[in-house]
């Protein structure tokens, strides 16, 4: 080992093994300790950079391919191994969805101790790229400088960007000249209100850090029938300079069926709490799933994969094997598609949510589709779900749980057992959790059926939907 490794913790000729979560891969240091290693492929070979070493494992970065592995393939992206949203571009597809089902069943089995009764493959998905049907792109005045820019010596007078935060930096935004997550318009689109607000007095870029200038934020919607929305995010009020990017924007993509904008001064991107101001077109855009159409604002949750959520939503809708006299509780409902493509199926569904926005728009959905055997309730799901809730409503004959990536609380779980569903259907993007509120209620119910469908492409992410079925005996 030179002095230069020695000096940056480098260990060399290290044999990656196989994919594990996260987006890693998994190798062993010489002393038999696992290491994590972003960006690196089944069979490379790698000098790695550690920077992070504890007793059982170790996490590093590489520092040089020594060997590449013969699985890998040409990443698509130019941002790749900086940007982070994909990092599993330079990997075939298929082993990406070998990864994935291998990772949901081993957290199922592992950290649940649960015996699957019907193991089934991932749902793949069609298009592996431009899948996405939102994106948001953040302004930086002081934007992320790259390796190879750093490499390079070159002055750097302008330091200005347009792109996506960096993982796990919130002040880091990494420019970009391209992103294959949706369709070409995102880059037109992004560039152009770049390039318009460099060259053009009054436009200045947000400061990450000091929390002051015009320009914050994009965000932008494409549904699967093709209406488009944009919001541009100001972090100031200035009415000249608004309007003028807005007309601008309007003028050169008349594709855009809705214009709107927000300021905001808070500390957070969030747009759950702002007004929301209309500047040209509709207030909303449509997504179509079979028969029914969901009315989509910009506060609205609706998932980002509008051909993988359709899988999705079938795949819930069978196996809930509903009957004509059941009643269904969808749990988290959020806009309330699942609910929606339940009902024709039940006798009735009762969706509660935490977001009072996303209940008004399940709300509105289910009237625009002509749906009178919803209800919705909004509040936390702890406190929404009660036995006195029940015992005023009906106790369901199925129920259907979409949680958040922590899971369920375990009061929610304990209400559950105590309604005695005759069946759950659990869709979770997080199999560890998922896996630890299984666990809660596999005395009184067998995981009939594991389902994972891949939602995100390119990325480690994963959905997974589960059977539970109540025992005989219970």
């Amino acid at each position: 080992m030179t002095k230069r490794q020695a000096n940056k913790k480098i260990v060399p000729g290290i044999r990656m093994e196989r994919m594990a979560a996260e987006g890693k891969c998994i190798g062993h240091l010489p002393d038999e300790r696992v290491i994590f290693v972003p960006f690196t492929a089944p069979g490379d070979l790698v000098d790695v950079q550690l920077h992070r070493r504890r007793k059982r494992y170790a996490e590093g970065v590489v520092d040089r391919l020594v060997e590449p592995s013969p699985h890998r393939v040409e990443p698509r992206c130019a941002h790749f191994g900086t940007c982070g949203g994909c990092k599993w571009q330079h990997v075939p597809y298929r082993m990406q969805l070998d990864a994935k089902e291998q990772q949901v069943y081993d957290q199922l089995e592992r950290i649940g101790g649960l015996e699957i009764a019907e193991k089934r493959p991932i749902l793949g998905a069609d298009k592996v790229y431009e899948y996405r049907n939102k994106l948001e792109f953040t302004f930086s005045q002081f934007r992320w400088i790259t390796r190879e820019e750093l490499r390079s010596g070159e002055e750097i007078s302008d330091k200005r960007g347009l792109g996506f935060h960096l993982p796990g930096k919130f002040d880091k935004v990494l420019d970009l000249s391209e992103c294959y997550l949706m369709g070409d318009l995102n880059n037109r689109l992004r560039d152009f209100v770049k390039e318009y607000c460099m060259t053009h007095e009054g436009f200045d870029f947000y400061d990450l850090q000091a929390h002051h200038g015009l320009m914050r934020m994009i965000m932008l919607r494409i549904s699967s029938c093709g209406e488009v929305m944009v919001v541009l995010m100001f972090g100031e009020e200035n009415p000249d300079k608004q309007d003028e990017i807005l007309t601008a924007v309007r003028a050169n993509f008349p594709e855009i069926t809705s214009l709107m904008y927000v300021v905001n001064t808070k500390l957070n991107d969030s747009l759950a709490d702002l007004e929301v101001r209309h500047f040209s077109g509709r207030e909303y855009i449509w997504e179509e799933m079979e028969d029914l159409r969901f009315r989509v604002g910009p506060q609205s949750f609706y998932q980002t994969n509008s051909e993988q959520a359709y899988k999705l939503y079938k795949t819930v809708r069978t196996l809930a094997d509903l009957q004509p006299t059941d009643l269904v509780y969808d749990l988290y409902t959020g806009t309330g598609t699942i609910a929606s493509f339940l009902s024709k199926s039940a006798r009735h569904v009762i969706g509660i949510e935490y977001i009072e926005e996303a209940v008004r728009d399940a709300r509105k959905n289910a009237e625009l589709n002509g749906l009178t055997n919803m209800e919705f309730f909004a509040g936390d799901m702890k406190d929404v779900l009660t036995d006195d809730f029940m015992a005023k409503h009906g106790r369901p004959d199925v129920i259907v749980t979409d949680p958040p990536r922590a899971g369920m609380h375990p009061s929610v779980i304990e209400v559950i057992l105590r309604a005695a569903p005759k069946r759950i259907v659990y869709v979770s993007c997080n199999p560890a959790s998922q896996a630890r509120d299984l666990q809660a209620l596999k005395e009184d119910y067998d995981v009939s059926v594991g389902q994972p469908v891949d939602m995100f492409p390119q990325t480690h992410h994963v959905e997974n939907v589960v059977l539970l079925e109540r025992k005989e005996n219970k």
